[in-house]
């Protein structure tokens, strides 16, 4: 899957969670009917952004975004429906390629980021693998932790 496709995709989705977490919040909130919506969009809305977040950095990385783009690439991420822009400028720039750079063959790494994907590019299936078992791993934490509680 090329840079462009992997962060099209996961910008979508993580709009398209947005949705569903803001109509749970409107069941929950609004009409006080069921909070179902919200943990079940709130859960598939968490992992849409880790995924998201995650491939913003692999992606930004391999492309040499600078430290600004990577930073608004991720701060799209928590206001509603901002990937989609960011991902529009970010085609329209140029940003999103059709290959990897550091894939096998392509460019020599020059960072230790850009070893690090250089290595997991080499091996795509464990990557998304590892990738999802980091992912899932992060979203679990975060549910034993729980929701922030005011202080008192």
């Amino acid at each position: 899957m090329s840079p462009r496709t992997l962060f099209r995709r996961l910008a979508l989705i993580e709009a398209v969670t947005w949705t569903l977490l803001l109509i749970g919040m409107v069941l929950k909130y609004v009409t006080g009917t069921t909070d179902l919506g919200v943990r079940i969009g709130g859960g598939l809305h968490g992992l849409a952004f880790l995924s998201y977040v995650a491939a913003t950095v692999y992606v930004a990385v391999d492309g040499r975004w600078s430290a600004g783009r990577t930073a608004l690439g991720l701060v799209s991420a928590v206001v509603p429906y901002a990937t989609l822009p960011f991902e529009r400028s970010a085609e329209r720039r140029g940003l999103l390629a059709d290959a990897w750079r550091l894939r096998p063959g392509g460019d020599a790494p020059r960072t230790a980021l850009e070893r690090l994907l250089g290595l997991t590019l080499r091996r795509p299936a464990l990557t998304a693998v590892v990738g999802v078992v980091v992912v899932l791993a992060v979203f679990t934490a975060l549910l034993v932790v729980g929701p922030p509680v005011p202080s008192s």
